[in-house]
């Protein structure tokens, strides 16, 4: 695979020469069925180009403006409300999790002896 890339890169920088001193003779503009052809005609469609991709720059811009505001506002309420949403659980829960946290608590304290006793074992 790496020994492709670099071929794949030539190629494709070869086809850009190529059209680069042989290509741009047959652009070619429309308008209302007069066409207009030649160095014109290229020129006219960079400059056409050009200005249908300032307009969608702008209206990405615009349509990002409009969802970060939205998103923002969705995203505070959502996240008030996956909190609200736990506090309730937690606090409709923790009566019942009471006989699991009796176990938990003794295999906590039997695992910090042991490793309170290996620390005292181990030479310093």
């Amino acid at each position: 695979m790496k020994k492709i890339i670099p071929v794949v890169a030539l190629f494709l920088f070869a086809m850009l020469l190529w059209n680069l001193f042989f290509g741009p003779g047959d652009m070619n503009v429309v308008f209302d069925g007069d066409e207009v052809d030649g160095p014109l005609g290229a020129v006219l469609a960079v400059f056409f180009a050009g200005g249908g991709l300032l307009l969608a720059a702008g209206v990405l811009v615009v349509v990002g403006a409009i969802l970060a505001l939205v998103f923002a506002g969705l995203g505070i309420m959502l996240v008030g409300g996956l909190g609200l949403g736990a506090i309730v659980l937690a606090l409709a829960v923790s009566p019942l999790l009471l006989p699991a946290l009796i176990p938990i608590g003794i295999i906590w304290m039997i695992v910090g002896r042991n490793r309170r006793n290996r620390m005292k074992a181990q030479p310093a």
